[in-house]
């Protein structure tokens, strides 16, 4: 079928969800591997003041990249209907966008040098406004492509883009690029994804620039943005308050940190949100409930992260030590401090797409404005206290922000305190009594190399808890085998 028909898919929708979670997380899954094993490389090789002076300059294009258009684009998944004329319009909206985007940036780039005392800044953001010309051709191919839930054509796409990214960046790395290693390899991973979107979902379409019509969808759009920039403000605020207050090094330090315990959420959790924001806006549109469905993903997705979180904290000094090197020892007391902070920030950005799939896009906007003042708030205290303060942080908002949103977002989707407290339990009962024999274990463990001593534990924690699954809740060990062997699907079976 092509992208720019109306939909017409004959296949029942459980199969496509299930298609759909394979192709959309398995690619990932495959995609992050290869990332991360050149990612893990480029740091060996990198400095901190690298990853600082690329921090300071990602804040700038991660808040632009809230302008970007997304939102819009997926406008094109929540409507019943979409015709030519809706994808020619945004079109023609992403186009002007990120044009003036890129324009703003390069305007913007001695001003944020300034901001942050670092004159290299300047320059990195000029070559990095070349990241907005590839949007237009990745937002609204992705949005057809999942309205239709095409995973396996996005994963291809997906997956040359993650090749390409990660060839670019050992080689320039290998090179000694330094710094800019971390520019050039992101805007060739865009630029080969897009093509490989726009060709698979056929969306190359002349764009339109009369908007007559497109009022519904730019509103939405809108209220999705609203919420991106929300968000932006919670989730940037510390490197906006670090970045000023420390040196590039320290900052490097944070925010390699911060991405080591960020890599399930951050990378793993969206693409199922995105499945599960399609699902939902699907099963809505046919009547159906959505919270049975919400809860099981939660009680899956959870399954895997609580443990993942707390064997990271158990683990971080071998674990910092052997993958990242002598010269990132710092990071590991924030390492341990941010895994804790992580099972509620999984589990709130859960919330979102079934209140936007449901057509309630201002619940998010309104949390995330809650977000941004609880986080900023406590960064700006938290910075006093240096680095590791930074870190200490995220365990008293974080938790305060998730209750917010469940309060917030429990009601419309209708799911009661009662399910979710049982979709969560069966993931944090076996966690941390996991991480209770693992840290038991270690304390009795005499000296031995650095690799035997954390394969020992990342061995042990993984046995331990799948056998605590296996005697109390041999179901949910099922189910997710089911999930993960026989592609069962996350969302669409209860």
């Amino acid at each position: 079928m092509s992208a720019i028909e109306p939909e017409a898919n004959p296949v029942p929708l459980r199969e496509r969800v299930r298609s759909a979670v394979f192709w959309r997380s398995g690619s990932q899954i495959v995609a992050q591997m290869i990332a991360w094993t050149a990612t893990f490389l480029v740091i060996r090789m990198l400095h901190p003041e690298d990853y600082g002076l690329f921090a300071m300059a990602s804040l700038v294009v991660v808040f632009l990249s809230l302008l970007e258009g997304y939102g819009f684009a997926s406008s094109l998944i929540q409507r019943e209907t979409v015709g030519k004329k809706q994808i020619r319009q945004v079109f023609g909206l992403l186009i002007l966008l990120n044009i003036a985007l890129a324009a703003i940036q390069l305007a913007l780039a001695p001003l944020a040098a300034a901001y942050f005392r670092e004159p290299r800044v300047t320059d990195i953001l000029r070559v990095q406004a070349l990241l907005y010309l590839t949007t237009p051709f990745i937002a609204l191919p992705f949005a057809l492509l999942s309205r239709e839930l095409e995973y396996k054509k996005q994963a291809l796409a997906n997956l040359a883009g993650s090749i390409s990214g990660a060839a670019t960046a050992l080689t320039l790395a290998l090179l000694g690029f330094g710094v800019w290693t971390l520019v050039y390899a992101p805007i060739v991973m865009f630029m080969v994804r897009g093509i490989g979107l726009t060709w698979a979902a056929r969306s190359l379409v002349m764009p339109s620039f009369a908007f007559k019509g497109a009022g519904a969808m730019i509103g939405f759009g809108g209220a999705m943005t609203a919420i991106q920039f929300f968000w932006f403000l919670q989730s940037q605020s510390d490197v906006f308050i670090a970045g000023r207050a420390f040196d590039a090094h320290m900052l490097g330090v944070y925010t390699t940190a911060l991405f080591l315990t960020q890599i399930l959420v951050a990378k793993f959790v969206p693409p199922l949100n995105d499945v599960a924001f399609a699902t939902y806006s699907r099963m809505h549109r046919d009547g159906a409930a959505i919270a049975p469905a919400f809860a099981n993903a939660v009680r899956l997705i959870m399954l895997i992260a609580l443990p993942f979180y707390l064997g990271l904290a158990i683990t971080a000094e071998p674990l910092v030590t052997a993958m990242l090197g002598d010269q990132w020892l710092e990071t590991i007391p924030l390492v341990r401090l941010l895994a804790l902070a992580m099972p509620f920030m999984t589990l709130q950005i859960l919330f979102a797409p079934a209140t936007n799939a449901l057509g309630r896009p201002w619940i998010a906007v309104r949390v995330n404005m809650i977000g941004a003042a609880i986080m900023a708030a406590s960064f700006a205290i938290g910075v006093d206290y240096g680095i590791e303060g930074m870190a200490r942080v995220w365990l008293i908002g974080f938790p305060i922000l998730t209750a917010v949103t469940m309060l917030a977002s429990m009601p419309v989707i209708g799911i009661g305190i009662g399910a979710l407290g049982r979709a969560l339990l069966p993931g944090l009962a076996a966690s941390l009594a996991m991480a209770g024999i693992v840290e038991g274990v270690e304390l009795m463990l005499p000296p031995m190399p650095l690799i035997g001593h954390l394969a020992l534990l990342v061995l042990l924690g993984i046995a331990s808890y799948a056998l605590l699954l296996i005697v109390f809740a041999r179901p949910l060990v099922v189910e997710l085998r089911d999930l993960l062997v026989r592609r069962k699907p996350l969302i669409a079976e209860a």
